[in-house]
């Protein structure tokens, strides 16, 4: 599909030619009124995804400091997900459909969105693989705590309103460089801290229906919603760039493990470039069983990504 074909069918609103892979940005969409994005048609697909890794919901207890790998066990929803689904304005519950496109119906519409656009994100972002497609469903004054993807991320906004916090990929005074090695190579989340002050750093996205954030690789980000529900989509995927730039950190991280402290990733472009040739030889060597690196989308160029 050339990319006139790609405006003209898109879903999703980007100015293209401010466009920068690496830069958090304002969107736009038409995807509130989707069929597969209301209400009774999300609950089909919490009973679908029943008894799988695919359903992940805590209470809004939760505030932006809990750590989100352990946010689950530590602030229990005591409710079904499928129960927080059908009242989520009752249910004090954040709940979030993972890796939807594990589900066929689901996946059309992942597709639908991403293949308009993707040759315009690949004029300067080649490469996209691994897509994946992830629904939040949140009830009123519910935090999404501080955390990092290992994907770029479109997120859009269905219904309800909600403040996003976004911060820079590069701003280590809020995530550390070291931080995304161990991230990347363990996606361990324990040197992603939060702190109130943080605030004033931030780039804020007040969202309502039809608006949303393009979020690069590692822009850390927290989420609060207001006094209404929230259903929330978000788009991620991998490219070229993105799997240099993880490998790059998994093997800092290996190299910090073994007594040596390279300088942050970016700062060397040539020492970058041997390091990620280095890490793809090992990735090579050890296979998709290998222990590391953490995200599967390292090892596996696939379209899609696994429901890991």
């Amino acid at each position: 599909m050339n990319a006139n074909m790609a405006s003209m069918a898109a879903l999703v609103d980007v100015d293209w030619d401010k466009f920068d892979p690496w830069r958090i940005q304002a969107v736009r969409h038409r995807l509130s009124d989707h069929p597969l994005l209301q209400r009774d048609q999300l609950v089909e697909l919490g009973k679908r995804f029943r008894c799988s890794t695919r359903l992940f919901t805590f209470s809004n207890d939760a505030d932006a400091a809990a750590n989100f790998d352990a946010v689950a066990r530590l602030y229990p929803n005591r409710k079904t997900v499928e129960e927080s689904l059908r009242n989520i304005k009752e249910a004090k519950a954040w709940v979030l459909l993972r890796h939807v496109q594990a589900d066929p119906t689901y996946r059309a519409l992942i597709d639908q969105v991403l293949d308009p656009i993707q040759p315009e994100i690949e004029r300067k972002d080649p490469g996209m693989y691994y897509r994946a497609g992830w629904i939040f469903v949140a009830a009123p004054h519910t935090i999404t705590p501080f955390h990092i993807d290992r994907n770029h991320g479109i997120l859009l906004q269905v219904r309800g309103t909600k403040t996003v916090y976004v911060w820079d990929a590069e701003d280590t005074e809020v995530v550390s460089d070291r931080a995304r090695d161990v991230f990347h190579a363990s996606h361990n989340l324990e040197l992603v801290q939060w702190h109130e002050e943080f605030r004033e750093r931030a780039h804020v996205f007040k969202l309502g229906p039809g608006m949303g954030v393009y979020m690069p690789l590692t822009c850390p980000h927290m989420v609060e919603t207001s006094d209404e529900p929230s259903t929330t989509i978000s788009l991620t995927y991998s490219t070229d760039a993105t799997r240099r730039n993880a490998m790059v950190h998994v093997m800092h991280d290996l190299m910090h493990r073994t007594g040596i402290e390279p300088s942050a990733v970016g700062t060397h472009p040539l020492f970058d470039k041997l390091t990620y040739v280095a890490a793809s030889t090992l990735v090579a060597a050890h296979g998709p069983g290998s222990h590391q690196p953490a995200c599967p989308s390292l090892a596996h160029h696939s379209a899609y990504a696994i429901a890991d």
